[in-house]
């Protein structure tokens, strides 16, 4: 496609160049036309009009393609990617590419055609100059040189420029996200708030402006610098060309007027520069951020039939994870830990803040790998090949959870019937309703919304079910619902259960209460169990 699309459009260029040829010939003709002169005119106009025609339409379902595929490609990489490898990327890098980078290739790949129309014109006029008197042409040739030179140093600075501004670019999405993620804890500290604003975004902001200025500042010199050339060269040949090359009249009328014609096509090429440069700065870091996904790439299998359906034990042997701390300068490290999962138990998981716990849940869901150690499903290693089979086996409601609006992944013929049963049981019914798989809204309190997050994990109908902190945003009395009927529930249809919670007042219902403690297990009997039943 691309083929076709440089041929059509150098074919529009040189058909323009004839028409530049014949346009010049009949004003030379002094009224001296024929009917077979109109008939290639015809012909020449239809010619151009229609290649470039071709080469346009043919470029946009090209560049379409191209950006589509490439949106695809790069969310397909950030699925398979390892979760900790995803997390020191950071989500800012990725939608800034997903949006701003691709957006600039896009904008490149539809300037391409005129691009190449224009150099089409530019050789077409250049030998027809050529034909008219060729010394003046070498003269023409040694001063392009000459302004080529000069406007790629200012087209280097702005590149320069532009690279900065494209890493101010990156922070700049992260500011974005940490306004629409922690817009609440900046509203309720002002220092934070105006710190926020007045140092960081207006910083980045700034940093960003300065570049962006520079760099177009440039591109407008290195522009205008193409304009100059274009009035000297014309200087030149005005004044230059009678004394030294004896020009007759013709051949002058000809020379300013094809000049004159070829530098909208010039200074169109010179000015494609910028929007190259910056599809050249987009496609960088879209390469880099592809190699950033590829390193490590876990591949996700492709057959179902080897996923596993059920299982009986799941082991973790001398797993642990290591992690700098917050502050970048010792390590956070979770385990050695030797745990164990038998089929159709309740566990409670229960530790402070920092101890460890999500960072356990995890690695038991496989989300993330361990440093070192092994997870033993049923007797059988876990390892990179087999991790996504693995994952299979969980439903998870994490503390962080995101509510798609569809019910994505399940297919069931009574899909929408089983749904609805369920947001009766979670006492939704009444906010929420299901069809053809749809939620007819997800903008409901934090805890409905995790009501919601249940109702997607009940319908998976998995072996294991991990709840991080689930109740600790509902009401006590649904919460008394979750601990004594759903979980319960659960349990009775054969299902492994791991809740991480604070609630001690329910620990009584669990098979066995796992404590952390700054990356390590605590010993069963240092574990305070409340025996007292809480009633519905």
């Amino acid at each position: 496609m691309v083929v076709i699309t440089i041929i059509a459009a150098l074919f529009s260029g040189l058909f323009n160049a004839g028409l530049l040829a014949l346009i010049n010939h009949l004003i030379s003709a002094s009224g001296d036309t024929t009917k077979y002169l109109a008939l290639v005119f015809g012909l020449l106009v239809f010619g151009k009009i229609a290649t470039g025609l071709i080469s346009q339409v043919f470029l946009i379902r090209f560049s379409q393609q191209a950006i589509a595929d490439l949106r695809r490609t790069i969310v397909a990489k950030v699925l398979k990617v390892p979760l900790s490898k995803f997390e020191k990327i950071g989500p800012g890098r990725v939608m800034a590419t997903l949006t701003d980078d691709i957006e600039r290739l896009s904008t490149a790949l539809f300037t391409f055609p005129l691009v190449v129309i224009n150099i089409a014109v530019l050789i077409g006029g250049s030998i027809y100059l050529g034909y008219l008197s060729l010394g003046m042409l070498m003269a023409i040739g040694v001063l392009m040189v000459v302004g080529a030179v000069c406007y790629r140093i200012l087209i280097l600075q702005g590149f320069r420029s532009l690279r900065s501004a494209r890493e101010s670019g990156d922070q700049l999405f992260g500011h974005f996200r940490s306004l629409s993620e922690g817009l609440k804890e900046l509203k309720l500290h002002r220092q934070r708030r105006t710190q926020f604003l007045e140092r960081d975004l207006h910083n980045t902001t700034a940093d960003f402006q300065r570049y962006s200025v520079a760099a177009e500042i440039r591109f407008i010199l290195a522009h205008n610098w193409t304009h100059l050339l274009f009035f000297v060269l014309i200087g030149l040949i005005l004044f230059l060309g009678p004394v030294y090359n004896d020009m007759d009249l013709k051949t002058l009328t000809g020379y300013i007027l094809t000049v004159l014609y070829l530098m909208g096509p010039f200074s169109g090429v010179m000015g494609s520069v910028s929007v190259f440069s910056r599809a050249e700065v987009a496609l960088r870091k879209i390469d880099k951020l592809g190699v950033t996904l590829g390193d490590e790439t876990q591949m996700a299998t492709a057959c179902e039939d080897t996923v596993p359906k059920n299982f009986n034990n799941l082991e973790l042997r001398g797993v642990s994870h290591i992690y700098p701390d917050e502050h970048g300068d010792d390590t956070f490290t979770l385990g050695p830990l030797d745990l164990s999962f038998q089929a159709g138990e309740l566990i409670y998981l229960v530790g402070g803040n920092g101890s460890g716990k999500s960072t356990l849940a995890k690695i038991i869901t496989g989300l993330y790998a361990p440093d070192s150690g092994e997870i033993r499903l049923d007797g059988q290693c876990v390892n990179d090949s087999t991790r996504d089979n693995y994952r299979q086996l969980f439903s998870a409601v994490f503390s962080d959870f995101h509510l798609f609006e569809e019910l994505l992944g399940l297919k069931a013929i009574d899909l929408d019937d089983r749904a609805n049963d369920y947001l009766n049981q979670l006492h939704l019914e009444h906010k929420v309703s299901v069809t053809d798989g749809h939620l007819s809204t997800v903008s409901l309190s934090q805890g409905q919304r995790k009501r919601l997050a249940l109702l997607t994990a009940y319908l998976e109908d998995r072996p294991f079910y991990l709840f991080d902190e689930w109740a600790a945003d509902q009401d006590p009395y649904f919460k008394k619902i979750f601990y004594l009927q759903l979980l319960p529930e659960l349990q009775q249809r054969g299902k492994t259960i791991l809740v991480i919670t604070h609630d001690d007042s329910y620990f009584y219902l669990a098979d066995r209460v796992l404590k952390l403690e700054s990356g390590q297990l605590q010993k069963s009997d240092e574990v305070y169990l409340e025996r007292t039943p809480t009633g519905l």
